[in-house]
């Protein structure tokens, strides 16, 4: 069967269930089908899905007492817990959209992302109390609550009806930097999120869950990578093992006595496992499927850990806009001596379609390097209110430009061969150079920057800044990644600073950042690490 085929049946098979595609359609399933299931189990509560039903309904009638209803979007900031996977369901199960913030922004960046999604009510998670103030005079703001004030809040309300959310309706908005410096937010749908979840169970041996399963949810919730992990456990049915944030020891305890069976990483965090001193003594017997992605792997690396966890790994190539996962290198093209194909992205889930495009967006034949461009279900319905950057991302028929450049094989394995756009992904966290440029530009010896990622063994990919002096002016590095530090996220802060005396730049004036990056980046086969 060809691709297409497969495309078409699964459109099919979407067109007549598509009343299924819905997190009230799955809570109401599983409540009455296993209410005694532990659907939740976080570092603050456990909840089964007949528990996890009724908090739903109350959380929906504690928004509703707000004013809070279908088109609403509210926001968490905070670390992993039962209690954020809750208020998403319990939204997303009216319509209503959560924006989940990244703990570890500054607070300028997570007050511009609350104040641009024009969010109505406000969560903080444990230990986030502090952030009340910056969020208290966001216009429009219903209500900014601690967990505390929240779990309050849910056990006090009664369960409110309401119109479930339909397929299309959307229920996430993420955010993902974006080339102007300014985060763009990717609006996701009911649909998006569990169409491909559910078309390609039983068609791809390794997305087909067993029951006695429980998935591990240990990436942050602000990445499609963490509550992207929830999503799979509620279509499921399976418990979801929620860690506050990614810890060796926790992993390798949840693994043990919780009963993990499967988990997705990225692969700084898989090295960190591997270099553990107690990973040589855990019992990984009952992992059956260990996911990593979000950023290159070395292939060392990767042999090494299949060498020490004796599991089905699968390579998963996938983004923010297309709700995470389209292409996966099964376990089957993993081996411990290494191979060609663990140097590809794998190939399309059945329901995708895949297709490489040269500029003029002309299809490109096997074998020749363009554009990379999907197309399937899980496609965003837009960035939130940016109708030009969807236009440049989304086309009218369907497809999402990813950004990246590659190539198809005969086989249909897709090759990532370099990005288009100037993203850095450093452990797995997406950093785009104008934002780290606008941060430095305002230091006082600092006349010209220009941002760009070189290889780490640790992290793939490490930020540098490249600086000009200003005239009889000398810079400190130190002191330039010291006034970064203020102004962003630690993980955008350059690890390393260069200064020269000019930046290299085209005939119009533009950068040349290839040109910054080759000397960093020679002898290696591709420019991504």
């Amino acid at each position: 069967m060809t691709q297409g085929t497969l495309a078409a049946t699964a459109a099919d098979t979407v067109a007549r269930t598509a009343h299924l595609f819905t997190f009230d359609g799955f809570i109401r399933f599983w409540a009455a089908d296993r209410p005694h299931r532990v659907a939740l189990d976080g570092p603050d509560a456990t909840l089964d899905f007949a528990a996890l039903e009724d908090a739903t309904a109350r959380v929906i009638g504690a928004l509703a007492d707000l004013g809070i209803g279908k088109g609403d979007r509210i926001a968490w900031v905070g670390k992993n817990c039962a209690l954020y996977f809750t208020l998403f369901y319990a939204a997303a199960r009216a319509g209503i959209v959560m924006v989940p913030i990244g703990w570890r922004l500054a607070e300028a960046e997570a007050r511009w992302i609350a104040q641009n999604a024009e969010v109505r009510a406000m969560f903080l998670g444990d230990g986030f109390d502090h952030l009340a103030e910056t969020f208290a005079t966001l216009p429009g703001l219903e209500a900014c609550l601690t967990a505390d004030a929240a779990r309050r809040r849910i056990a006090a309300a009664r369960p409110a009806g309401f119109a479930p959310a339909g397929p299309h309706d959307p229920v996430l908005q993420l955010y993902t930097s974006g080339t102007t410096g300014n985060p763009k937010g990717a609006v996701l749908s009911n649909m998006n999120l569990f169409g491909l979840r559910k078309q390609h169970a039983g068609q791809e041996p390794h997305q087909a869950f067993d029951d006695d399963e429980a998935i591990l949810v240990t990436m942050p919730c602000a990445h499609i990578g963490g509550t992207g992990l929830g999503v799979n456990a509620l279509a499921a049915g399976l418990p979801a093992v929620i860690l506050a944030e990614f810890d060796p020891r926790e992993v390798f305890d949840a693994v043990e006595r919780k009963g993990v069976t499967r988990f997705f990483i990225v692969p700084a965090a898989l090295q960190m496992l591997l270099r553990h001193p107690d990973c040589a003594s855990v019992d990984f017997s009952r992992i059956r499927t260990i996911v990593y992605g979000a950023s290159p792997i070395p292939l060392e690396l990767l042999r090494e850990c299949i060498a020490m966890f004796d599991a089905g790994f699968v390579q998963a190539y996938g983004m923010t806009e297309t709700a995470g996962t389209f292409c996966t290198l099964p376990p089957e093209d993993h081996t411990s001596e290494g191979n060609a194909r663990m140097r590809s992205a794998g190939r399309p889930l059945p329901g995708v379609e895949v297709r490489i495009v040269d500029e003029q967006g002309q299809v490109l034949p096997p074998g020749e390097v363009g554009e990379i461009q999907t197309r399937s279900t899980n496609n965003m319905i837009c960035y939130w209110k940016l109708p030009e950057a969807t236009r440049a991302t989304l086309t009218d028929d369907g497809w999402l430009a990813t950004g990246d450049a590659g190539s198809l094989d005969a086989d249909g394995y897709v090759h990532i061969q370099d990005r288009i756009k100037d993203m850095i992904i450093s452990g797995g966290e997406n950093v785009y150079p104008a934002q780290v440029e606008s941060a430095i530009y305002g230091h006082p010896d600092v006349a010209e920057v220009a941002v760009i990622g070189v290889p780490d063994e640790k992290w793939g990919e490490a930020v540098k800044a490249i600086c000009v002096p200003r005239p009889g002016h000398a810079i400190d590095p130190a002191s330039v990644i010291a006034w970064t530090r203020e102004r962003l996220a630690g993980f955008k802060v350059p690890k390393s600073v260069d200064v020269i005396e000019a930046l290299p730049r085209n005939a119009s004036g533009k950068i040349l950042r290839r040109a910054l990056r080759a000397p960093y980046w020679q002898g290696m086969d591709r420019q991504v690490h």
